[in-house]
């Protein structure tokens, strides 16, 4: 008797089993299970060619002032924040293991004299501007845009020139891109445990690196299916130099998908949508609109903010707090009984190490922030360093920091009681975080901010003259004055 092929049994024995009840039980269940299109969240088609074609057609010209202005102050801060992180060891360790692989001086190592790669550089830039954990940040999200965009226009503005205007431009829609992506697929993406930067960033970065290379339509559409097949980052990463490889890497993985896709090499079409694509496969929660809805007419660059403090982002409640009441009452940190905090989930899930024993672990602790921050009235980068971490004044503070969950506070909230050996308390509560939206970081901070990291990196003329380049980039006629200003001499 001939052995029956396996494919052909098992599609006897379904066959077999598919009673008309049978059918009706999975055609039920199947219309159960499938994603439901309420009022508010219509089936969107066609969504990578949509965005793809926006991103084709968007001019400089058409946007907005407030969007303008937010897409230089972006450059500014993350500027800063690369040229601060460039001597740290992660930037040293990478750029010592990469060297030899990258002989082609293309494009600056900011901060530093080596020039390597495009993509070497992109990724050890992106490195650089996100290991201090200072960098901006889009609330909505926790997406980090400039992390991976700005290192990788940079990159490839030195490789090929471009006017300060297209430069803009492509900061611009990189920083949009990459924030649709991330309310797409937000919270339940990042909850799973994705790192959202790198994985929705990286889409943003070759829609970024894409305009600059004026890809057609199609050609698009291949570099965003090629950079959705390149997700980076896992959330067990932070704490450690791989929450920041995560921006460095989504950084050269969109120039790679770009430079392919200039190529012709070819995806799909429906990369982002489809049902074995990017949104369906990062997340149990796709809400397509918000990658094509409005596209053109709101900007989620107008809601990029800019971190006070080099730390978790959601930890900017807890140090607000601490800093104005040990600033308004001279603390004596040793006459503190407890530090109840009511916080945001959040805060225990994203910065809940009770015992940081280094300074990169530190910016995910708020146990050592609010020590750190009631002892020294400040939380800086020397309140985020080794020495704080083993400081035994805030070891023996932070074991009587008692934060508790509480849903009803918001992403940027706190409400802290300190409670005194002699039995008196004090209370703050911050509606929104200095830092946030509301409460929105001045020009002028940034700056300050800049000269601060950047301090004994480059001479302050030099520092200035790189601040400068980047407030003043629509009127430059070469984009690339600005990583070349900001290379060691």
């Amino acid at each position: 008797m001939p052995i029956m092929n396996r494919r052909a049994l098992l599609s006897t024995a379904l066959a077999a089993a598919a009673t008309p009840a049978s059918l009706a039980m999975g055609s039920a269940q199947a219309a159960e299970a499938a994603p439901k299109a309420g009022a508010d969240h219509p089936p969107v088609k066609d969504v990578t060619k949509t965005l793809a074609r926006y991103i084709v057609n968007a001019t400089y010209n058409q946007l907005p002032d407030d969007v303008r202005k937010q897409g230089v102050r972006s450059l500014v801060n993350w500027m800063g924040v690369a040229v601060g992180g460039s001597q740290l060891d992660a930037v040293n360790i990478a750029a010592t293991a990469l060297a030899p692989f990258s002989s082609q001086g293309q494009a600056s190592l900011l901060g530093r004299k080596e020039r390597m790669d495009i993509m070497n550089a992109a990724f050890i830039n992106g490195v650089a501007g996100h290991v201090l954990d200072y960098d901006d940040t889009h609330l909505k999200t926790i997406v980090h845009p400039s992390a991976m965009v700005v290192p990788a226009l940079l990159a490839y503005s030195e490789y090929k020139p471009v006017s300060g205007q297209d430069f803009l431009n492509a900061v611009i829609l990189g920083i949009e891109v990459s924030c649709r992506m991330g309310n797409a697929v937000y919270p339940d993406h990042y909850d799973v445990g994705w790192h959202i930067t790198g994985t929705a960033g990286v889409i943003g970065t070759a829609a970024a690196v894409g305009k600059l290379m004026k890809l057609n339509e199609q050609q698009m559409v291949w570099a965003l299916g090629l950079a959705a097949s390149q997700p980076v980052g896992l959330r067990e990463s932070f704490g450690s130099m791989n929450k920041a490889f995560n921006p460095g890497r989504a950084a050269s993985n969109g120039i790679f998908a770009a430079l392919l896709a200039a190529g012709n090499f070819t995806s799909s079409n429906q990369m982002l949508e489809a049902e074995r694509g990017w949104a369906h496969v990062v997340s149990t929660k796709q809400d397509f609109n918000e990658i094509v809805g409005d596209l053109g007419k709101r900007y989620e660059a107008v809601l990029n903010t800019y971190k006070p403090f080099p730390c978790g982002i959601v930890l900017h409640p807890s140090l607000d707090a601490a800093i104005q009441l040990q600033r308004a009452n001279k603390i004596d940190s040793t006459q503190i009984e407890s530090v109840a905090l009511r916080v945001h989930p959040h805060v225990l899930e994203l910065t809940g190490k009770k015992t940081p024993g280094d300074g990169l672990e530190s910016k995910f602790s708020v146990y050592h922030a609010v020590a750190a921050a009631l002892i020294e009235g400040a939380g800086g980068l020397k309140q985020f360093s080794d020495r704080a971490a083993r400081d035994p004044k805030i070891i023996a503070l932070r074991s009587k920091v008692q934060p508790t969950v509480d849903p009803k506070i918001q992403t940027d909230q706190v409400d802290m009681t300190i409670k005194f050996k002699d039995g008196r308390t004090l209370h703050k509560f911050i509606e929104h975080a200095v830092g946030s939206v509301e409460v929105p970081t001045s020009n002028k901070d940034l700056e300050l901010k800049f000269l601060d990291v950047a301090d004994g990196i480059f001479p302050k003329q030099q520092i200035e003259r790189v601040i400068a380049n980047c407030w003043k980039v629509e009127s430059l006629a070469n984009a690339a004055d600005i990583p070349t200003s900001a290379r060691a001499v």
